[in-house]
Order: structure tokens, then sequence, then C-alpha cells
């Protein structure tokens, strides 16, 4: 951009003379602005993939790991297993469709205020009314997804000390995998959401094989 301005010299006969002064922005440089991510905007879908694939991961594999604790037997292991995924997976959509419901309602009734006071747009606020039945769908398939690692890693070892280490170390890895997904898609430490993931998830397995185990020994269940 260029900017002009006018400077009067006198000169020998008293006559000022215009001289024009012309500066010009050299070497000015505009970097172009870069559209950051506005990750708040994907709360909702990554709050239900990230939660729903971890507790189906943490729920699945601390029920094996309870259950191995006292049983030995592998069909046992997975019939419980199976049956925590299609429990687990249920009740996660079941839970994901009454909050999202609920916060529905909240927000239409919103808009109705808004109306009735001649400030709503319509049109924008139904396109940001969240899903239910998306929201539910996106959280059970997390959860099944979390929840079959552990089993297939289970299901075609016999031993049941060697079982329950592949268990672990699978379970421990898919962990990482879910906690450096759920930082990279949200924008958050990687280290932090990883370690975080990781110790907790080993918190449920250890506390589940550790009670279980201490109800079957003292009070002589059996299984």
């Amino acid at each position: 951009m260029a900017a002009s301005q006018s400077l009067k010299l006198p000169s020998l006969n008293n006559v000022e003379i215009p001289v024009h002064i012309i500066h010009t922005e050299e070497n000015q440089i505009q970097e172009p602005a870069v559209d950051e991510l506005d990750y708040s905007q994907r709360g909702q879908w990554l709050r239900a993939a990230v939660l729903g694939a971890n507790d189906g991961l943490v729920s699945v594999a601390s029920l094996m790991m309870g259950v191995s604790s006292v049983k030995e037997d592998v069909k046992a292991v997975i019939v419980v297993g199976f049956a925590g995924l299609v429990a687990g997976a249920c009740s996660m959509a079941i839970g994901e469709f009454v909050s999202v419901y609920t916060q529905r309602d909240v927000e239409i009734a919103q808009m109705k205020r808004e109306k009735r006071k001649g400030s709503s747009k319509s049109d924008e606020n139904d396109e940001k009314l969240p899903n239910p039945v998306q929201a539910a769908l996106a959280s059970a398939l997390a959860f099944a997804i979390g929840a079959v690692v552990p089993l297939l890693a289970a299901a075609f070892i016999r031993q049941h000390k060697v079982r329950m280490a592949v268990v672990v170390a699978v379970a421990s890895v898919a962990l990482v995998v879910f906690g450096v997904a759920g930082a990279l898609l949200g924008g958050t430490p990687m280290v932090k959401s990883s370690a975080r993931v990781l110790v907790g998830g080993w918190m449920a397995m250890g506390t589940t094989f550790g009670l279980t185990k201490l109800i079957g020994s003292d009070h002589g269940m059996q299984f």
C-alpha cells in the first residue's frame, strides 16, 4: 500500500513549490491466517466414541480377568466376555439416547421461548439440535469395538495363565491407542491422555481380578 504526502519547499523567489513524496511499504509480507480447528464442536461425538470404546475394552477385559481368577475354562471366560459386550453396548446406547434426548428437549424448549420473544433463528437452531439416535448408535458401536479386542485376544488361547497375560497386554496396547486417538482428535496432550487411560484400565482390571478372587476364595464358592 502506498501513501502520498505533500511537502512545500521555499524557492528563491519565495514561491512555495509543492513536492509530493510517496511512501511505500516495502517487504511487508502478511502471513495467511491459519484456520484453527474448533475442537469444542467435536465434543459430543468424540465423547461418545472415545468413552464408548474405552468403556467396552475396560469393562469386558475386567470381567474376563475376574472370571479367570476363579475359573480356568476358556469357554466360561468367552461367554462372560460376550455377555458383557452385549449388555454394555445396550446400556451405553440407552444411556446415550436418554441423555441426548433430554438435552434436545431442553434446547427445543429454549428455542420456543426465544421464538415467542422474536429473537429465534429457527433454521439455524434446528441444524444444531443433537441427534439422540445417532449418538446412541455411535456409543453402542464404539463400546462393541472396544469390547471385542480382549475377546479376540483370549478366544484361541487354551493355557490359563498365558491367556490372562495376553488379555492384559492387548488391553494395555489398545488403551494407549485409544488415549492417543482421543488426544489427537481433541487437541489435548498425548502423553497425559494415554497415561490416564492406561492407568485407569489397569486399576479396573486389577481391582476386579483381586476382589473376585478374594470372594471366591473366602466364601468357598464353587464355579
